[in-house]
């Protein structure tokens, strides 16, 4: 496998797919390999230990951080939302439904700053879904605050203190939700923002996105702050510690937090239910948001099966970032990079890469 997958990335590397990067594999608690190229966009080459925002790959550690404090208080993810959150729009929704994008709560009211959580809130309580539970679709943006408001009702505390003290520091993982260390902020690369097409796709979700009436582009839009690669290359976005997308790691960091998930990283916090939440389908089909078909654990995707030859769950991230655990192997993977591609799924250049730990695996 280690040959294959150096072979893939120097062809990533030769035909112009990536700039720099880096893909990390696990099994059964331990590394089978982390292998890197190119540089970080700061004059260096990409090293193991280099760290890249990976945007909303963070959503299944922030979503595992909320499932854990649920088991903790002996909750399950039926529990309903308003049970914390009365002025919640959909009070019967459940947590699960909240944390699969069953809620209705991707396009707002009106926009609200990341930064700003209470006022946050306040759109959130006075926005409409725009539909309900079986229906579904990716809520981008606004998971963050929804994540971090149920945590502070459920917690006293937001996702990213409560990752912190619970999970990235006691494992020493390359895997930050905000609180980056100063002294770690020349190891974080920096993002290339994606190359415009001379035509856009003519799919129905991009003359959607670039509708700004659409609820498809208020999706993307009704959270608004470090939305561009340029706000990302700062101090500031490495800190913000947003559950949808503030995540800041390496490879193997990822990938090692899907062994401590999959209770296979010594000192894991998480019980084995977290990983059952994450992995269970609880909506699948047509995505309002995405315009296609999608399918959503509780904080996780399953689907397209393209992306999960191995099964289990996981997730993307924007400009290309993915991984994802296998439980029924012991294995987890994870490429973050900082050449920025478009599109609303890993391109090309991670297909390679899950095909060769397909074939390896099987």
């Amino acid at each position: 496998m280690i040959e294959a997958l150096q072979q893939v990335f120097a062809q990533n590397l030769a035909e112009g797919l990536e700039v720099g990067g880096s893909v990390s594999v696990w099994q059964h608690g331990a590394p089978l390999c982390t292998i890197c190229g190119g540089d970080t966009g700061r004059g260096q080459a990409w090293a193991e230990h280099t760290l890249v925002p990976i945007y909303s790959a963070t959503k299944p550690a922030a979503a595992a951080c909320l499932l854990q404090a649920l088991y903790d208080c002996c909750r399950t993810p039926e529990l309903e939302v308003g049970d914390l959150w009365p002025a919640f729009p959909a009070p019967h929704c459940t947590v699960g439904q909240l944390l699969s994008h069953q809620v209705g709560l991707a396009a707002l009211a009106e926009p609200a700053p990341l930064e700003d959580l209470e006022q946050c809130r306040a759109v959130i309580e006075r926005s409409t879904p725009l539909w309900q539970p079986p229906a579904h679709g990716y809520h981008p943006q606004t998971f963050g605050p929804l994540v971090d408001i149920l945590m502070l009702e459920l917690t006293g505390m937001r996702v990213s203190d409560y990752w912190e003290r619970k999970v990235r520091a006691p494992l020493g993982l390359e895997f930050f939700i905000g609180h980056v260390p100063q002294e770690h902020f020349a190891d974080v690369a920096h993002l290339r923002t994606a190359r415009m097409l001379s035509s856009m796709p003519q799919t129905p979700f991009y003359r959607a996105y670039f509708d700004a009436q659409s609820p498809v582009h208020r999706a993307f839009h009704s959270i608004t702050g470090y939305g561009s690669a340029r706000e990302m290359n700062t101090p500031a976005a490495w800190q913000c510690g947003s559950p949808a997308k503030g995540g800041v790691a390496s490879a193997r960091g990822v990938a090692a937090f899907y062994q401590a998930v999959l209770g296979l990283l010594p000192g894991s916090p998480f019980a084995p239910e977290v990983a059952e939440w994450l992995q269970t389908p609880l909506c699948s089909g047509h995505d309002h948001t995405l315009l296609q078909h999608t399918a959503f654990g509780c904080g996780a995707m399953c689907e397209p099966a393209e992306f999960f030859p191995l099964g289990g769950f996981g997730h993307a991230g924007a400009g290309g970032s993915f991984a994802f655990a296998a439980p029924e192997y012991g294995l987890s993977f994870a490429y973050v990079m900082r050449g920025m591609e478009l599109g609303n799924l890993p391109g090309e250049r991670v297909r390679r890469f899950l095909r060769v730990v397909a074939s390896a695996t099987l």
